[in-house]
């Protein structure tokens, strides 16, 4: 595994919303010099709940793991998806959303 690859202190970041499963979100990423994601933070609008502390805690490991090497479309492949291919969690869902947003220079 490689070394943690850090972000500058300050760095452009876009936010969306999107619900899941009925629950409403929130998510904000930022992108390494070269277009690569960098770190997602996703979080339920009922701070606090179930739903908030999952994806926030996914969202940090999801940031923690691209920062050492990690592709972010191999790590969105690998979350859960139901039989048609589609996303069955927040994460999953938000990094569908931010893969085709994000383009690499």
């Amino acid at each position: 595994m490689s070394g943690r690859e850090r972000l500058p202190n300050r760095r452009n970041s876009e936010s969306f919303e999107f619900e899941c499963n009925g629950i409403p979100y929130g998510c904000t990423y930022s992108q390494f010099a070269d277009g690569r994601l960098a770190e997602v933070f996703v979080e339920s609008t009922k701070s606090g709940s179930a739903a908030d502390i999952t994806s926030r805690d996914a969202a940090i490991a999801c940031s923690f793991a691209l920062q050492h090497g990690a592709e972010a479309d191999l790590v969105r492949r690998a979350l859960c998806r139901d039989i048609h291919g589609n996303a069955l969690g927040p994460l999953a869902t938000a990094l569908d959303r931010i893969v085709g947003l994000v383009v690499v220079k």
